[in-house]
């Protein structure tokens, strides 16, 4: 029986999308689904939903909850994975409120920026531990991550994880349905071309048979910006820079050093830019829970429609080799020619019976890698830290982040990274 294993599934709603997307694909039939997280009462959860799903579907898999995480991996074909250590208490209210006694702002905190690089350290260490099991127990596995921080994630797992691994992220897919979708625009037989970083990948190329639509989508974009709305960053990035960014606004204004900024209070407003923007959908998504618990784990007539992610996609393209195109974030091989080889980015990958193949891109228009260069750079120095355990590259990473590094001096920056260590104590491993 092959075996599907899903590592954070006390994600119920996420689990409830990629899993429930497995229930109802026929390729799929059969597979076991095998469930760990170390939350055992919301992984119950997740069991007793997903069983709801799988009766009302008709679906012959096998769903199994397992409290031993190399039980649940061993012999598995796919690993799904959806963790987040520290979660938002004490981790994440650590990562927002200490940089903002430095005065440094932050709208979500979970890619670049210093709480996405304490986010990684944190994180790092137990998905290495992943990849010793998996390298053990299931070592041909496909290894599917969906934890941010995206890139330096999937880059440790292939890089230093010895584990063929490719990085899945929401924004290519929605990138070109919600911008049309905001500008009234027609978006049947449009054909898009997406590459860069993950978070910030860049639409290249939108036409539709054979005309250029940049030049009408900048023109009501600029007529856009006249009055507030929620993606006024990734418009101003698109206006000034010439292509549009495929993650959301609120994430691309702590990626750059335009927006929030001490000395310029009045560019929040101007932007629409929501500050503590995660701590906000966290207390919501928690107050949210007893009743969503409610609906998904005790409806026994609980029904499921395929969704937009990629997982099942690719499961079933690699089982029946019936290709199925998907923007992954995988190592950069040559694949994007001006970016680092060392950098993990977002590319076009075709799937098929012979896995993930990532396809050729060239150089990126030079002013869209310079901009994602900034954050590789960061990406690649808090990898550093985590492998080599020095303090210093905790530092270099955060000196080196567009944004910290625009509003902090150095000196604050190293006390503030210090402030941080000490506060996520055992979250972390001992930097020297």
């Amino acid at each position: 029986m092959s075996k599907i294993t899903f590592l954070g599934a006390g994600s119920t709603v996420f689990a409830k999308n990629v899993l429930g997307d497995c229930l109802q694909t026929p390729a799929l039939q059969g597979f076991e689904i095998a469930l760990f997280d170390i939350d055992h009462e919301r992984l119950q959860d997740s069991a007793n939903m997903l069983n709801n799903i799988k009766k009302t579907s008709g679906s012959t898999s096998i769903i199994k909850a397992y409290t031993d995480r190399k039980e649940a991996l061993r012999g598995a074909k796919y690993v799904v994975n959806a963790i987040q250590v520290g979660g938002y208490d004490p981790c994440t209210i650590t990562d927002f409120e200490i940089p903002k006694k430095y005065g440094l702002r932050q709208t979500i905190a979970d890619t670049v920026g210093i709480g996405g690089i304490f986010r990684n350290l944190r994180t790092i260490p137990v998905m290495l531990d992943f990849a010793a099991d998996i390298r053990e127990v299931c070592p041909d596995a496909l290894f599917l991550n969906y934890t941010n921080p995206m890139a330096v994630l999937t880059n440790v797992m292939n890089t230093y994880g010895g584990v063929r691994t490719v990085g899945l992220c929401h924004s290519v897919q929605v990138c070109v349905p919600h911008l049309f979708e905001h500008l009234d625009i027609d978006q049947t037989g449009v054909k898009a071309k997406i590459a860069g970083i993950n978070h910030m990948a860049w639409l290249l190329e939108v036409t539709k048979d054979g005309v250029d639509l940049y030049p009408e989508i900048k023109k009501r974009a600029a007529e856009k910006q006249k009055e507030k709305h929620k993606d006024m960053v990734r418009y101003e990035m698109m206006l000034k820079f010439g292509h549009y960014i495929t993650e959301s606004s609120e994430h691309n204004a702590e990626y750059h050093p335009y927006f929030i900024k001490r000395s310029y209070p009045e560019l929040v407003d101007r932007f629409n830019i929501p500050l503590d923007e995660y701590p906000r959908r966290c207390i919501d998504q928690i107050s949210r829970w007893k009743q969503m618990r409610e609906d998904l784990v005790n409806d026994a007539n609980l029904t499921h429609e395929r969704s937009h992610e990629y997982a099942s996609y690719i499961f079933e393209a690699i089982e029946t080799d019936v290709p199925f195109k998907i923007g992954g974030n995988v190592m950069n091989t040559g694949l994007i020619t001006n970016l680092p080889r060392e950098a993990c980015v977002e590319v076009p990958c075709l799937v098929d019976r012979n896995g993930v193949t990532p396809t050729y891109v060239g150089d990126l228009p030079p002013q869209l890698a310079a901009l994602n260069r900034t954050n590789i750079n960061t990406q690649l120095l808090t990898i550093e830290a985590a492998i080599t355990g020095k303090r210093e590259h905790i530092y270099h990473a955060a000196m080196l982040d567009p944004h910290t590094s625009a509003e902090l001096s150095m000196d604050d920056i190293v006390a503030m990274c210090d402030e941080l260590i000490e506060a996520h104590g055992k979250w972390l491993p001992e930097y020297k």
